[in-house]
């Protein structure tokens, strides 16, 4: 961030020098600055230029956030100079003569890697960056989620919460779509918690986060989508690095990452392996009036789970031809679960005397395997920027899952009751394929107006299978299947998108149209019923985004998009789940496709050591997706889904970037937004709630200089809305320590989460036939030591020098 800021700074100075030559004959002078490893926009890179005699300053500007300067400049000789901290810079000798409108075409600047190594040993690496449509963070800077799961290192980022049951939401919104490596995934489990366990912390490169994504976008994630980017070097030669962590209570991590890298190919490959222990617990207490029954019921849970997974990755992108790569990759995730919790249940009575209990031991035995494949061809079709980009890859997902349950009977006086003991075995197995296939263009017209364009199908097909079974007196406790709690079902859904956006700017306006249209084919069969359920519709989903910037650094953003959340197998699947005898879920296979109208306003300034972004949001959902829980007569709380009829939230976003130091600096993120629901059409009662809340978010990094940095990260989620209640606060806060050994080519570091112990999960439930309360943590409070070691010599990739393509001619390179 300094770096930009520091440029800012010159650019005040660059603007006084170029009004002394407002009198003079001016040339307007344009062309675009791109990173030449990564082929992206350098926003706020240097462009000046110099007096040929001595070198001294003439004018300049800076580029703006598609990395493209605009400027006016008399007429005349000059050095011309283009600039970035990190990269090595560009000069050209050039003679402006009588030309009114010059185009410096493409200049690429290339990194300098001794001076980026610097700059990390010596200075505190900024983790956020900002585009039009999204936010990246660079999490290989993340002290305080070394050792970590994908999802505990989600929970650290500004604008996400992740809660204890493994729900994700993103300023507040559910519905989030996950992506790895840009492509959804297929991986083996119930929620995203399930399937992000599975990715160490340490495979991860950095993390995106689309609030409000175009047309050219899947449609699908009302709350927007979180993209996971996985690790993988580009250097020629062979390096790599190596990692390993340990954690309080037996939690272990190792993983290594290989790369080589030639002229026409690059080879990688990583394996990554954890072996982690969690604690669990958990209580409950509900309070009804129903007859015959006892007024409250206490629950109280204690247990544990271990984990054993493995990530295998491998490819190849290999340069066919100067404009041509293909790329092949594979992936495998493996995953062993063990999963251990013993229930307490208190039936108490009106005086507070205790009625009777149950004691319930469940153990869970679970594997699963997931194997994804692709190939894709990026083929660049001239210079000016024409890429065609097509890929297709396939995912299969496999997983057994037993559960076995035993549960005993007590009396008022704590004596056993052998009559009403229960033996119960639950088998749920599950299959998966996924196939995608996608074709993107893109050509511009002009350095500020282009196009693109896109097919993309994606067909899956899940099976989900339970066989429950239940043993008693009558039958020798030898569990036998029960029909009503046994049976298959088969979903496939085919979607079928289109898109084309329009991208252009003018001066300092800027705009982006887009529309998508999807076709989608459902069709979910029950196995015990035979019952099928077909459902097709066509949508159509436009998105408008305008830009206006104000001056370097400082721009205005207005867009709108309209999304669509498709219910997924585990919200269609009618069969029952049981958590205990008390407390059963269900799927409603005729749950319908929410829609979400989102309207965004932002606004961006940056000063010499502070940035501000500020973001004005509104959301109106129709059918959306909720959790409703409701009471039978025989005191067992059923929780399905159901769609409500609207969801409307409004809200304010704040991220502040404040540089105190050239070690120290820090990242204040506030959400505050209102929302409500309505849910009346919902078995005819009254709903519907709403609520104020807020989320916010530090992350502070110190720099020791030549000793070591401290990062420090803590957020507050405040009470997010149901129909029947709410989710309960949560705050949590986490530190972590790193140093760099070895001549720098290592890094040891140490982080604890949740230091006060404070993340858990807490959901109150308001019906008028009962009142519940419930809280589940999983133990969070971790210290981890974590070791990486770097090795291989290499060489950037391609030209070692910063070069222009395109533009004017002006002779030979300075």
């Amino acid at each position: 961030m300094l770096r930009g800021l520091t440029l800012y700074s010159l650019a005040l100075l660059f603007c006084l020098f170029s009004t002394i030559e407002l009198l003079a004959q001016e040339t307007r002078l344009r062309g675009k600055v791109v990173d030449g490893g990564k082929e992206t926009p350098l926003e706020f890179a240097n462009v000046a230029l110099l007096n040929q005699s001595d070198s001294t300053l003439v004018t300049g500007g800076m580029t703006d956030l598609d990395g493209q300067f605009d400027f006016n400049v008399a007429s005349g000789s000059y050095i011309f100079r283009v600039g970035f901290i990190g990269y090595l810079e560009y000069f050209e000798n050039i003679n402006l003569g009588e030309k009114k409108n010059v185009n410096f075409g493409t200049i690429t600047l290339a990194p300098d890697a001794q001076n980026l190594d610097e700059v990390v040993v010596e200075g505190v690496t900024s983790m956020f960056e900002s585009d039009i449509d999204k936010r990246s963070y660079n999490v290989e800077n993340s002290i305080v989620a070394e050792g970590a799961t994908a999802s505990q290192l989600l929970s650290t980022l500004p604008s996400i919460q992740v809660d204890e049951e493994g729900g994700i939401t993103m300023r507040g919104s559910g519905n989030i779509l996950i992506y790895i490596n840009g492509r959804p995934s297929n991986l083996s489990g119930d929620d995203a918690e399930s399937i992000l366990s599975q990715f160490p912390a340490n495979s991860i490169k950095s993390v995106e986060l689309i609030t409000n994504p175009s047309s050219r976008y899947d449609a699908t994630g009302v709350g927007g989508i979180i993209n996971i980017i996985l690790r993988k070097n580009e250097n020629l030669g062979f390096n790599g690095q190596v990692n390993a962590s340990i954690g309080t209570r037996d939690k272990y991590q190792a993983g290594i990452n290989l790369n080589y890298g030639t002229d026409k190919a690059n080879f990688y490959a990583s394996y990554n392996w954890q072996n982690r222990w969690q604690k669990e617990w958990g209580s409950g207490t509900r309070s009804t009036n129903l007859p015959n029954f006892s007024p409250s019921l206490n629950q109280d849970q204690d247990g544990y789970e271990k984990e054993k997974t493995h990530l295998i990755r491998a490819g190849v992108d290999y340069n066919v031809s100067d404009n041509g790569t293909l790329g092949v990759y594979f992936q495998g995730n493996f995953d062993d679960e063990v999963e251990f919790a013993q229930i307490d249940q208190d039936n108490i009575s009106s005086t507070g005397s205790l009625d009777s209990s149950f004691v319930r031991i469940n153990n869970e035995l679970s594997n699963s395997a997931n194997y994804e494949g692709g190939i894709n061809y990026t083929w660049n079709i001239d210079s000016l920027g024409q890429k065609l980009y097509t890929s297709l890859s396939y995912a299969y997902d496999n997983r057994t899952q037993v559960e076995y349950y035993d549960q005993d009977f007590f009396t008022s006086e704590g004596t056993s009751d052998p009559t009403k003991r229960l033996s119960q075995v639950n088998d749920r197995p599950r299959e998966s394929h996924l196939f995608v296939g996608q074709m993107d263009y893109e050509k511009p017209f002009n350095e500020n107006a282009s196009i693109e364009a896109g097919l993309k199908a994606t067909m899956g097909d899940w099976t989900w299978g339970q066989q429950f079974s239940q043993g008693d007196e009558s039958n020798g406790f030898n569990p036998t299947p029960v029909d009503t709690l046994t049976d298959t079902y088969y979903f496939d859904q085919n979607v079928y998108a289109a898109y084309l956006t329009f991208r252009n700017k003018a001066g300092k306006f800027g705009y982006q149209l887009g529309l998508r249209g999807e076709y989608t084919e459902t069709l979910g069969e029950t196995e015990r019923e035979m019952e099928s359920i077909p459902s097709d519709y066509l949508n159509l989903f436009p998105s408008v985004f305008l830009s206006y910037t104000l001056a370097p650094e400082n721009e205005l953003t207005l867009n709108y998009t309209r999304r669509i959340s498709r219910p997924s197998i585990w919200d269609l699947a009618p069969i029952y789940r049981v958590r205990d005898q008390y407390n059963l879920s269900i799927g409603n296979p005729y749950l319908k496709p929410e829609f979400t109208d989102s309207y965004e306003m932002g606004y961006m300034k940056g000063w010499e050591r502070y940035l501000l972004n500020a973001t004005v949001y509104h959301r109106f959902s129709t059918d959306v997706e909720t959790r409703i829980t409701t009471l039978t007569d025989d005191n067992v709380a059923i929780q399905s889904r159901e769609n409500a009829d609207t969801r409307a939230s409004t809200g304010f976003e704040l991220i502040n970037q404040f540089q105190i130091s050239n070690n120290f600096d820090a990242t204040l993120t506030g959400n505050f937004f209102y929302s409500k629901i309505n849910a009346d059409n919902v078995e005819g009662r009254d709903l519907s709630n709403e609520n104020f809340s807020w989320t916010i978010s530090l992350l502070g990094n110190i720099l020791v200089p030549k000793w070591f940095s401290i990062q420090l990260q803590g957020n507050y989620r405040g009470p997010i809305v149901l129909p029947q209640g709410q989710i309960e606060p949560q705050y949590t806060l986490n530190v972590g320590m790193r140093k760099n050994i070895l001549d720098n080519k290592a890094t040891i570091s140490l982080n604890v989460s949740d230091i006060f112990n404070t993340r858990n999960f807490r959901i109150t439930t308001n019906d008028e036939r009962f009142t519940q309360y419930r809280e589940f943590q999983r133990e969070s409070r971790i210290a981890t030591l974590s070791f990486t070691y770097r090795f291989g010599g290499f060489k950037e990739k391609g030209d070692s020098r910063s070069r222009r393509e395109g533009g004017d001619d002006f002779g030979d390179d300075f």
